[in-house]
């Protein structure tokens, strides 16, 4: 028999090396540092700082719920969306593909300007009858949490869509034909054999839909300007302004924590639904 010339773990050390530079020790060395202060060594005074002000308790509460409401959001469009594409032509799919792709070639900020305009006082969802109250209408939609989930959505559907859609795709053609011979239509079919099938996509697009969106800095800010403060914002000021490096890497623990502990629950969940 021949002898094989290098190991197989070998050809991932590479992978294993950029892991380690651009992941695991920045993560340990934030870590640390959230256990530390300027002048003193083991502390956990900056968890106590962060739970007793109610500011950034604040921050956290409205970053957390504009992630849910966001994430299940682009979901529940992207789904259906991607249920339609898997369904056209070779060319027309195609095309909802470049569709869908084209707004993650151009640059975030680009995109949130283009809302910044649509959504000011001048602009055209500011002249919609009925879209905003009295107390809005002389700023329109900036400075509001539905203005940052609008915008968020927008930036988050195309991940998600092309989350679903891969799963959808692997599909068995054959069981949508054999739930339509059975008399289910479009509707009935996507209900009972597409939504379950794609339950994997599903949580894989809502788990980096959520992580993205809890960690956005750009949009929120220029959207929600200082009406809206995010903790990803707050972790950017006090890292360049204030240059409280052990505070905002507490901060970012924390954002870690919450992330990881939705990703393991959502698992959980979806495993427990697709036994």
């Amino acid at each position: 028999m021949r002898k094989r010339s290098a190991e197989p773990w070998l050809l991932v050390l590479p992978l294993i090396a950029l892991l380690l530079i651009a992941f695991v020790i920045p993560v340990a060395r934030t870590l640390l540092a959230s256990f530390t202060t300027d002048s003193s060594g083991f502390t956990l005074s900056n968890f106590t700082r962060f739970f007793g002000s109610s500011v950034s308790l604040g921050a956290s509460e409205r970053s957390l719920r504009m992630a849910f409401i966001q994430t299940i959001v682009s979901v529940v469009i992207a789904v259906p969306l991607a249920y339609i594409m898997a369904g056209l032509s070779a060319k027309a799919r195609a095309f909802m593909m470049i569709a869908t792709i084209l707004p993650l070639m151009t640059s975030v900020v680009i995109r949130t300007f283009g809302w910044v305009i649509l959504m000011g006082p001048s602009g055209p969802l500011a002249k919609i009858p009925g879209f905003l109250d009295l107390s809005q209408a002389r700023q329109g939609l900036l400075g509001t949490e539905l203005g940052v989930n609008i915008a968020m959505i927008q930036v988050l559907v195309p991940f998600a869509v092309l989350s679903v859609l891969g799963v959808i795709n692997g599909i068995d053609v054959r069981l949508r034909e054999a739930s339509r011979t059975m008399g289910a239509g479009f509707v009935g079919t996507f209900r009972h054999v597409i939504l379950p099938l794609s339950l994997p996509g599903i949580v894989s697009g809502a788990t980096l839909c959520f992580a993205l969106s809890i960690s956005s800095f750009i949009t929120p800010n220029l959207i929600g300007g200082a009406q809206l403060p995010v903790i990803a914002g707050f972790i950017y000021h006090d890292a360049t302004v204030s240059n409280d490096i052990p505070f905002a890497a507490t901060q970012a623990v924390l954002i870690l924590a919450v992330v990881v502990i939705t990703i393991a629950a959502t698992n959980r969940i979806a495993n427990a639904r697709m036994k």
